[in-house]
């Protein structure tokens, strides 16, 4: 039986892992109360005692988190604070690292999730070269916010439907985004979070003419297709729906990605829709667990 501490239990994230989690016969999870949540030394018991500590903490917290841990429990980080940090593995199995063995696992970010499923296999292929300038935009669900934002939203007082922001290019996402791509330079990166509880749309545009390659639709579609033809949760559409609804996905573990695109103008628009709590948060950290602690590895999960 797999002992799982849940540091971080009652924000948005741990709340949706521990419901996940709750009624699972393969996992016993260690909980404490409110009282003893905020007693370092219970923590610090908790995080000792675990075969498996996941962290829904902030990124200092985490940092804390990590050294209270004296023995050999493993870590999934929730937080960006150790995702291009030396001695740990970026929890995205998708692109072929390996989670399984792993000690130390980082959570990827929402953003980022979608951003390497579509350019990864390009930038590994040659269709996209390392050094090209790519620009990443889209929206999330104001869920991704935290209990602030939510609030806001469902309150009325955000004042608005579409909200951009990250307007100074610093994102603490970018240099995740950069490195598990095999970028030379971090994209252009324009995230705007939208009046919907759940769900994520993100796109890039390429100019498939101006590429070295030049590309064609049916190349990027086939060497993504091929980049995931064994994933459960993964996989590239086939149709031109019209419209896209960024909550295509939300409620679900799933990935959909789209190449569309005018082939005669030599244009392609990269499309990539999931739930930002799900394969962008809580989902993507229940697939980690599952292969980290040797289970189903889509115990939890919701296809």
């Amino acid at each position: 039986m797999t002992l799982v501490f849940i540091d971080g239990a009652a924000g948005t994230t741990g709340l949706d892992i521990r419901e996940r989690l709750a009624d699972r016969a393969d996992l016993t999870l260690i909980e404490l109360d409110e009282a003893r949540r905020k007693d370092p030394a219970a923590r610090r018991e908790a995080l000792n005692d675990a075969d498996v500590a996941i962290l829904c903490l902030p990124d200092d917290a985490a940092r804390e988190a990590v050294g209270l841990i004296d023995g050999d429990t493993r870590v999934i980080d929730a937080s960006s604070a150790h995702r291009v940090a030396d001695g740990w593995t970026y929890g995205l199995p998708e692109l072929g690292i390996d989670v399984a063995g792993a000690a130390r696992v980082s959570n990827p970010g929402c953003w980022p999730t979608g951003f390497l499923l579509l350019i990864a296999p390009l930038v590994r292929s040659g269709l996209v070269p390392a050094d090209w300038p790519l620009t990443y935009s889209g929206a999330s669900g104001y869920s991704g916010g935290g209990k602030a934002m939510i609030a806001e939203f469902e309150d009325g007082t955000a004042g608005t439907a579409y909200r951009a922001y990250g307007l100074t290019l610093s994102h603490k996402h970018l240099p995740e985004m950069r490195g598990y791509a095999g970028l030379d330079q971090p994209p252009v990166f324009l995230p705007a979070v939208a009046a919907a509880l759940r769900g994520m749309l993100g796109e890039v545009g390429l100019a498939l003419h101006a590429l070295p390659a030049r590309p064609s639709l049916d190349q990027l579609r086939d060497t993504i297709a091929a980049a995931y033809d064994a994933s459960p949760l993964v996989s590239l559409a086939d149709d031109d729906p019209g419209t896209i609804r960024l909550e295509e996905n939300a409620g679900t573990d799933r990935v959909t990605l789209r190449v569309l695109g005018n082939a005669g103008a030599g244009q392609a628009r990269l499309v990539a829709t999931y739930d930002n709590l799900g394969k962008g948060a809580g989902g993507a950290a229940v697939q980690n667990l599952n292969l980290m602690a040797g289970l189903d590895p889509l115990a939890g999960l919701i296809l």
